[in-house]
This record gives C-alpha cells, sequence and structure tokens, in this order.
C-alpha cells in the first residue's frame, strides 16, 4: 500500500506540472489571492472528476481485456509523457485563456484532460480508486496555486522545463507498466 502511495503521488506530481506550469503563465496576470484559490480548487476537481471518469472506463476494459489493456494504458501513458515534452519543446506557443468564468474552465478542463487518460490505465491496473482521487486532487490544486504564485514572482522560462519533467515521469510509468506485460 506505501509503494502505491508513493507511485500516486509521484504520478499526482508529474500531472500536476501541466497545471504547475501554465499556472505559472497565469500569475503573470493580476490575480487576487482569492481568485488564485478559485482556480486552484477548479483545477484540483477537475482533476479529481477526470481521472475518475478515466479510472471508470478502465475498469470495463481490465474485466473485457486483461493484460492486453495493461499494455495499452502503459502505452496511453507513453504517448501522454511524448505529447508532453513534445509541447514543452515548442517554441512560442503559449496557453493564453483567462483565468475568468468559461475561460478557467477551459482551462481546468485542458490541464487535466491528460489525468482522464492516467486515470483509464490506473482503473486497468486496479489501483484504489479513493487513494488516486486524493492524490490527484490535492497535488493538482497545490501544484496550482505554487505555480500562480510563483508566476508572479518569476518569468514563464521554468514553465517549459516543470511540464518536460512530468512528461519524462509519465514515460517511466508508461514503460514500467509494459515491461510487467512483456
Amino acid at each position: 500500500m506505501v509503494g502505491e502511495l508513493i507511485t500516486l503521488i509521484i504520478m499526482a506530481t508529474a500531472l500536476g506540472m501541466d497545471a504547475f506550469s501554465v499556472g505559472l503563465g497565469m500569475g503573470l496576470y493580476k490575480l487576487r489571492l482569492r481568485k488564485i484559490f478559485k482556480i486552484g480548487m477548479t483545477i484540483g476537481l477537475f482533476h479529481v472528476f477526470m481521472p475518475l471518469a478515466g479510472m471508470t472506463a478502465g475498469r470495463f476494459l481490465s474485466d473485457k481485456f486483461g493484460a492486453v489493456a495493461t499494455f495499452i494504458g502503459g502505452l496511453l501513458l507513453i504517448i501522454l509523457g511524448v505529447q508532453m515534452i513534445w509541447a514543452s519543446l515548442k517554441p512560442g506557443e503559449q496557453k493564453s485563456i483567462s483565468p475568468v468564468g468559461i475561460g478557467l474552465l477551459i482551462f481546468a478542463f485542458s490541464v487535466s484532460l491528460d489525468s482522464f487518460s492516467v486515470g483509464l490505465t490506473l482503473g486497468i491496473y486496479g489501483a484504489k480508486t479513493i487513494m488516486v482521487l486524493l492524490c490527484f486532487g490535492i497535488i493538482a490544486t497545490v501544484q496550482t496555486w505554487a505555480g500562480l504564485l510563483l508566476g508572479k514572482k518569476v518569468q514563464g522560462w521554468l514553465g517549459a522545463y516543470s511540464e518536460a519533467l512530468g512528461g519524462a515521469i509519465l514515460l517511466a510509468f508508461g514503460f514500467k507498466l509494459i515491461t510487467i506485460f512483456w
């Protein structure tokens, strides 16, 4: 159980790097602490609901396809990791969604979309749902707050590196799942 918790914390941290890096850019807006709190809570809630939907679908797939589903889940993590690293290397593509109203919902959805895929993988793998949701929600919220607050203090150069690091961690877990399959 401790090993699974550590793994989930590392995965949640990797997924939260997206929210952290985008939060750095958003932190350059003139945001009040109340708005920063609201943004973090919204991102955290999306990081709970998206993996829950993914886990539900993943459990269904696990019952139907067994070990092949574990392999597919590993491939999803690898694809996701490569996509995160690739996105961090593209010059000049900054996300420019205003963190207000529908913009906040789009922002929260976009940074938590990868949580659905990881939730799908974890559902296939049979992870404990409550541990996944708590880890993903809490860590994403804290990382979003940290990114927004730090964004007020520093330039956006750190954001690309944190997203690349998150992608590398997802790649490693994807390869781990694939090696379990073999």
